[in-house]
């Protein structure tokens, strides 16, 4: 096993990786830009190295520092968590050519499914269901457009490069198409360096099914159930649970099959995710593999009753994994909720600032992985996520209900958070039946906004508030007198 492990991160996952390492005794490395130095990663970690700078292409993505800080330190195995390195078959190549673990998967795996193109034709003939689709030359307008025709409108235009919803171009008309192309084609170019797109069928009303999956070197392969992802906004993310409401024992064990086959297929090694769309008709189809620990492992881990990121550690270094497919079980179910600094009023900008006060939910099957503390600073540099609550119930409801009274309890003063909107989702009686898809949230944006009015309670303290010291003496005053010791002129403080 290894003895010293450079987490190649930041924020709650780089926390969450140290958690587990030092747990198995082995010592955890942490990096940090100049903007991180006081981050909640560094303080957590058992030592640390300073990456100069602040932006992530000179401090988090420097491929050299990086391996430079892993020889310097005597670390043998590097964990890149998500985000940043975690899906970079040259930085994989290079941590091999170095003499250093990475704790993910082959760097061919990482290359073959970082191309959405060249995923699907990798695992066509697998047994893995697959979207009707076209990879010819989307340049050509008449040939884009007759594709769409032949495959059946509505279709989406798609980046085969990235991910994240950029490079996406729903197209429900021939009009629409070659204007389409061109802006999915500009701003793929603009985000991944590569312009090329494809078309496929675009389902309406979608859910997002996603299966975890885990192999050894050894031919273990196993599946550790679903997620439901299907709340997002700008095909991001925000609430996921597990098990997901619109699967049966049947559709779940057919979909898990095929999250297996895809993994055979790849010779996979380590943990990664086979993503799903899941029609209203129940049909499921391929959408792509994350060679990686996924934000919202959380889940998987509170109803499977695994750490996920020992097992990464354990395959890579060689070990077996230390489940089978026949010893997991479902027990219960988990929501997580994102929590982000940024402004749903204000299209979801994200919100800077100094964090002065930051208070957490207690209490039993609640769970927060969160990447800052009271006095952080919350900066322009990365991604605004504040932490991830996660929580348990022995039902889809308890769980809700859990979730809906942890965010009510989750305090955060100094920037503007996404908490309120969270809980506006938890208590919407669309998401309380499960009758969820992608479109979620702009289906129900009138029902979600902020009320109007005050309810009569607030409205009631408020007032009570407003009129008391014209009323009554604050606590601690006698005739308009100080009374308290706080108030009094005297030495003595209770500090």
């Amino acid at each position: 096993m290894f003895k010293k492990v450079l987490i190649a991160n930041r924020g709650e996952i780089a926390v969450r990786v140290s958690q587990t390492l030092q747990e198995m005794g082995i010592t955890a490395l942490a990096v940090f830009s100049d903007a991180d130095r006081k981050a909640l990663h560094v303080m957590r970690a058992d030592e640390a190295h300073r990456l100069p700078g602040a932006a992530p292409g000179e401090t988090y993505l420097d491929q050299k520092q990086i391996l430079a800080a892993a020889k310097e330190h005597g670390a043998d195995a590097i964990h890149p968590g998500y985000g940043f390195l975690s899906e970079n078959a040259g930085f994989a190549r290079a941590c091999a050519e170095a003499g250093v673990t990475f704790i993910g998967p082959q760097p061919e795996v990482i290359e073959a499914m970082g191309d959405k193109i060249v995923a699907k034709k990798t695992l066509d003939g697998s047994g893995v269901p697959t979207i009707p689709s076209w990879e010819g030359d989307a340049t050509d307008p008449k040939a884009l457009a007759a594709a769409a025709e032949e495959i059946g409108y509505p279709v989406l235009i798609k980046a085969a490069a990235g991910g994240g919803g950029k490079g996406m171009r729903i197209v429900r008309e021939p009009a629409e198409i070659t204007a389409a192309m061109e802006a999915a084609s500009r701003e793929a170019m603009n985000a991944f360096g590569d312009a090329r797109v494809f078309v496929e069928k675009y389902i309406d009303r979608p859910r997002h099914v996603e299966f975890q999956i885990f192999g050894d070197r050894h031919g273990n392969v196993v599946h550790l159930f679903e997620r439901e992802c299907s709340i997002q906004r700008r095909y991001q993310k925000i609430v996921e649970e597990t098990p997901s409401p619109a699967l049966d024992e049947a559709l779940r064990a057919k979909m898990g099959e095929a999250a297996v086959a895809a993994a055979k297929a790849l010779n996979y090694e380590g943990a990664g995710t086979v993503e799903f769309i899941l029609a209203p008709d129940g049909k499921f189809f391929f959408l792509e593999v994350n060679t990686r620990l996924q934000v919202e492992h959380p889940v998987t881990e509170m109803v499977a009753g695994q750490d996920l990121v020992r097992a990464q550690l354990l395959v890579a270094a060689g070990e077996p994994l230390p489940f089978s497919q026949e010893s997991l079980r479902q027990s219960g179910h988990a929501m997580e909720c994102r929590i982000y600094a940024e402004d749903p009023a204000r299209g979801f900008l994200p919100s800077t600032g100094r964090l002065a006060q930051f208070s957490t939910p207690q209490g039993a099957h609640v769970r927060v992985d969160a990447s800052v503390r009271r006095g952080s600073e919350v900066s322009v540099h990365y991604d605004p996520m504040l932490a991830k609550l996660v929580v348990w119930g022995t039902d889809r409801e308890e769980a809700r209900q859990r979730m809906a009274w942890a965010l009510r309890r989750f305090a955060v003063l100094g920037v503007t958070t996404n908490i309120e909107f969270l809980t506006q989702v938890c208590d919407h009686p669309a998401f309380i039946a499960g009758d969820l898809h992608t479109h979620f949230l702009e289906d129900h944006g009138l029902a979600l906004a902020p009320p109007d009015t005050l309810e009569d309670p607030v409205a009631i303290a408020a007032g009570l508030v407003a009129r008391a010291p014209r009323e009554a003496a604050p606590s601690g005053e006698k005739d308009g007198k100080p009374t308290g010791p706080w108030q009094a002129a005297q030495r003595w403080r209770n500090v």
